[in-house]
């Protein structure tokens, strides 16, 4: 399966700290020799300050061989004390900084460069502190944007989830804002591809957020299926289709139940099914396969087979991995609700043997939706002749016309501009970080 690995694809649009992650999962998984991803380890950690770990992975390497030279003297100490006693007002902060440290507002940087070292020293918690104080601090725009990034970043790697989702909000309405015309250099070209290459970074980051906090894959949703973040993915990376149709998948159950959710999340598979026939051509995998059998091609068997390889895809990916059963509960369901759609009489074991269940398997799980479900207002089971009986009210005219024609409302996913990446998302080198 390693054919289907991401890492290597999204590790380029990641801080390198944000890398370790996925490269340690990788080791879990086996789908590479453990050899080459220690070998990875060790060319991201050697570019940090992490030298214990750095050391350790070369150790593992190459046991015979004395510690390169590089790694003495790099050893610094902090400093904590000004992080500690700065308050959240500004003007206290200055006014301190000043006195006990003779600091004046140019010299404000020393907080973000110390962030910056804490952060590559692995210090995460540390880290965030720092950037915080240096941006209540700071007016330096740029800069500031810059510890937007290693707070997230920060923020993530400490787990610290419900603040990393502010963080992540505010970092994206800070990167939405800066339109072209107010980022004009020499042309407008070059500010439209800057924006482009830091939603496309924003979009990778987010996949830590989203697949981790509680309300993330609704909130995802409604990001990704945007029109600008849309446009984004379209043009720049594909891949993150498999992020948002397993999000979809993982959303359809509870929001057909009558859980609250907005009208994108309700609808997101019918957008979603669109922009993957579009998109056909340049990316695809078994999650994306399994939508278009289902619901374009309406191929029940190339769809089963399809969610058997979706389901070790889901399993071995560092993002969805935990979510591997719910998938597959919510997948039977889509396969469930598409092939009531069609048939009137449904014999149990057939429609078990679709979703991949045994017939006493499948019996408990289809007994289970139809309770869950609205379906059980429709559906009702025949145990003795081991069959479901659809009953359906006929719909008036006019609601058959407008359930024929609702789609025709939706516009096909267009193209965006040509994305033109940054050298640190077009080569396999392993990425610096992207503010620290």
């Amino acid at each position: 399966m390693a054919e289907y690995d991401l890492s290597k694809t999204i590790i380029p649009y990641l801080d390198r700290h944000l890398a370790f992650p996925l490269l340690a999962h990788l080791v879990e998984t086996s789908l590479f020799p453990v050899e080459q991803v220690q070998a990875a380890q060790y060319e991201l950690a050697k570019g940090t300050n992490m030298l214990d770990y750095a050391v350790s992975l070369f150790e593992q390497l190459h046991p015979d061989e004395e510690i390169p030279e590089e790694f003495s003297g790099k050893r610094e100490k902090a400093n904590p004390d000004v992080a500690q006693a700065l308050r959240q007002d500004k003007n206290q902060n200055l006014q301190y900084l000043k006195d006990n440290y003779n600091l004046t507002l140019e010299q404000i940087t020393v907080l973000y460069n110390f962030g910056q070292f804490q952060y590559t020293y692995g210090n995460y918690s540390g880290a965030a502190d720092y950037l915080y104080h240096f941006r209540v601090l700071s007016t330096d725009n740029d800069l500031n944007t810059s510890a937007h990034w290693g707070k997230l970043a920060s923020d993530i790697l400490t787990g610290k989830w419900e603040t990393a989702l502010e963080e992540l909000n505010t970092l994206r309405d800070v990167v939405d804002s800066r339109s072209p015309s107010t980022l004009l250099t020499a042309s407008a070209e070059p500010a439209a591809l800057t924006q482009l290459h830091s939603r496309t970074w924003l979009v990778h980051w987010s996949l830590f957020v989203y697949f981790n906090h509680p309300q993330g894959r609704t909130l995802l949703l409604e990001t990704f299926l945007s029109p600008t973040y849309l446009n984004t993915i379209q043009t720049s990376c594909p891949w993150i289709l498999r992020y948002i149709a397993t999000a979809a998948i993982l959303s359809r159950k509870s929001a057909a139940g009558g859980t609250a959710a907005s009208s994108r999340v309700r609808h997101s598979i019918r957008e979603i099914v669109k922009v993957i026939q579009t998109e056909e051509y340049q990316y695809q995998d078994p999650v994306t396969s399994f939508l278009k059998e289902l619901y374009v091609e309406f191929d029940f068997e190339a769809a089963q087979r399809e969610l058997t390889l979706a389901d070790r895809v889901v399993g071995d990916d560092f993002f969805l991995g935990e979510f591997r059963e719910e998938f597959l509960d919510n997948a039977r369901y889509l396969i469930s609700e598409a092939y009531c759609r069609i048939h009137q009489r449904i014999d149990i074991g057939d429609l078990s043997e679709r979703l991949n269940l045994s017939r006493d398997e499948g019996e408990k799980w289809i007994v289970n939706l139809i309770r869950e479900t609205r379906m059980g207002a429709e559906a009702k089971i025949d145990l003795e002749k081991n069959v479901i009986e659809i009953h359906r009210s006929a719909l008036p005219v006019y609601q058959s016309v407008i359930e024929k024609t609702r789609g025709l409302g939706v516009p096909d996913a267009s193209f965006g501009y040509w994305y033109a990446s940054q050298p640190a998302a077009a080569t396999t080198e392993p990425a610096t970080a992207r503010c620290c």
